[in-house]
């Protein structure tokens, strides 16, 4: 027999013995992990009780600060196990669909967004549609929307007087959605935004509550409210886009329309499938939702923050820009005068810090995954659990951001000087106000730039006061907001330009 015979013989059958082995001690060791520690709860309600007597931060901060950074509680039928800080966040936001997924956490949804459209539809078609707006909120367009919200900003405030005293959050809810339509929809839809549709979208956004995500079809008032709500946005929607299409050349386009709403109708799927009026009605009602809902509470926390009397040096830095800026340009402001608003960025983002457009983000495992503490325990999150991502707590760590209850703009300018908001490695997910990884938000530039046109604008031609205490959290909704009004005293002034 030839060596090379004798040596695969011998080694062939011991390389198969030592990986089989290898492979058996992974398995037998995932097999018998611990899963995460559960939170203390009451028999069949779980935590239920605790959140209706603490709410749902101090509930999650309490588990938090008992059984470190990952735990699970449990809610009714639901088991939730919640991984705190950007080292437990990575297969949370970067992991295959097929592993953790959107879909089945996120079906309550789907009486707000409509059928055929976001979570009623699989991942490749929604990855499609998701394609469709991405295509809308590339820089080229950025820069048309830009001179749009200038526009629509300046004429808003020019209704208001010399003085007086306004709900700054009622004020933004309708500024912001006049704003999301005029440079997404066109004018049909703009028209009628401080009717009907501003109505509606408001009872959307209160029909999402806590509770829906567990029961989205309960026979609540607020739900009751939210479905007349979406059906009458569906009529409006339906006539918008049918009164389109009517305008459209023999090949099906609008040559003299070029907006989100003309671009979703002109859209095709890989098959080559046009999109059909229910998906473009969907489509159209779920962008306002989210956009309106996040760029208004945005704005008026920004404003909240900037005007509390402690962060009277914030808003001094921020006017101070835009007299630097206004020396420069004038009163120009469009898209490169925008990038410019490098201290009002810094303001928004430390808003997003402390005030995200959503408690938690959600997923479902989708398949089993192992998972290090930071207290160096391994756990085994089992198959079928729902996980989450608990915003909250994740910007207001002191381990990633020191003084975490403090507002302070400057965190974020000079990122790599005090360590904070670092986009290297595990760090990429400290701050994930707009998501993060395979499922972060199309729109983000997009509402950065509407929220640096409002408040430039307020800081250059109005002096400020809040006058109200500062607003409470409303924790009753899934993307919550300042709770009830927000009440400034104003005063017109003028910012020279020489300054």
């Amino acid at each position: 027999m030839e060596f090379a015979t004798i040596i695969w013989l011998v080694f062939v059958p011991v390389f198969i013995a030592i990986v089989s082995t290898k492979l058996t001690r992974h398995r037998t060791t995932s097999r018998y992990l611990p899963p995460p520690p559960m939170a203390a709860g009451v028999p069949l309600l779980g935590v239920l009780p605790a959140l209706l007597a603490k709410g749902p931060l101090q509930v999650i901060r309490d588990a938090h600060a008992e059984m470190g950074s990952v735990f699970m509680v449990r809610l009714l039928h639901r088991k939730v196990t919640f991984l705190v800080g950007p080292d437990m966040s990575s297969h949370f936001y970067q992991g295959l669909d097929s592993e953790i997924s959107q879909d089945e956490v996120s079906q309550f949804t789907i009486p707000t967004f409509g059928p055929g459209v976001a979570f009623d539809v699989d991942f490749a078609t929604r990855r499609e549609q998701f394609r469709f707006f991405g295509d809308a909120m590339k820089p080229v367009k950025l820069r048309i929307y830009a001179d749009l919200m200038v526009r629509e900003v300046e004429e808003y405030f020019a209704r208001w007087g010399q003085s007086g005293t306004v709900d700054l959050k009622h004020e933004l809810e309708h500024l912001v959605t006049l704003v999301s339509s005029r440079c997404l929809f066109g004018e049909e839809v703009r028209s009628k935004m401080l009717g009907e549709v501003a109505t509606n979208l408001r009872k959307l956004n209160d029909g999402m509550r806590l509770v829906t995500i567990l029961f989205p079809h309960l026979p609540i008032p607020a739900h009751r409210r939210r479905d007349m709500a979406r059906a009458r946005l569906g009529e409006i929607f339906s006539d918008i886009v049918r009164s389109r299409k009517a305008a459209c050349n023999s090949d099906g386009r609008n040559a003299h329309v070029d907006d989100v709403l003309q671009g979703l109708i002109d859209s095709r799927y890989k098959s080559g499938r046009r999109t059909t009026e229910t998906e473009v009605v969907g489509m159209l009602v779920s962008a306002l939702f989210a956009g309106q809902h996040t760029s208004s509470s945005t704005a008026t926390w920004t404003g909240a923050r900037l005007l509390a009397p402690e962060n009277a040096g914030h808003l001094r830095a921020a006017v101070r820009e835009q007299e630097r800026i206004m020396a420069r340009h004038g009163d120009r402001v469009d898209y490169e005068v925008l990038l410019e608003m490098e201290t009002l960025r810094c303001s928004v983002k430390e808003t997003l810090r402390l005030h995200p457009p959503a408690m938690v983000l959600l997923r479902h495992a989708r398949r089993r995954f192992v998972v290090r503490s930071r207290e160096g325990e391994e756990y085994e999150v089992p198959e079928g659990c729902t996980v989450a991502s608990p915003l909250l707590l994740h910007h207001r760590l002191p381990y990633v951001y020191g003084d975490p209850e403090r507002y302070d703009p400057g965190r974020f300018r000079a990122p790599a000087a005090r360590g904070e908001d670092d986009d290297a490695g595990a760090s990429a997910f400290a701050y994930t106000a707009f998501g993060g990884g395979r499922h972060a938000c199309v729109g983000e530039a997009f509402a950065y730039m509407q929220i640096k046109v409002i408040w430039s604008h307020l800081l250059r031609n109005f002096e400020m006061e809040m006058v109200s205490p500062f607003p409470e959290t409303d924790w009753n909704v899934v993307m919550p907001g300042p709770k009830g009004k927000v009440m400034v005293s104003y005063k017109r002034r003028t910012i020279s330009a020489a300054a």
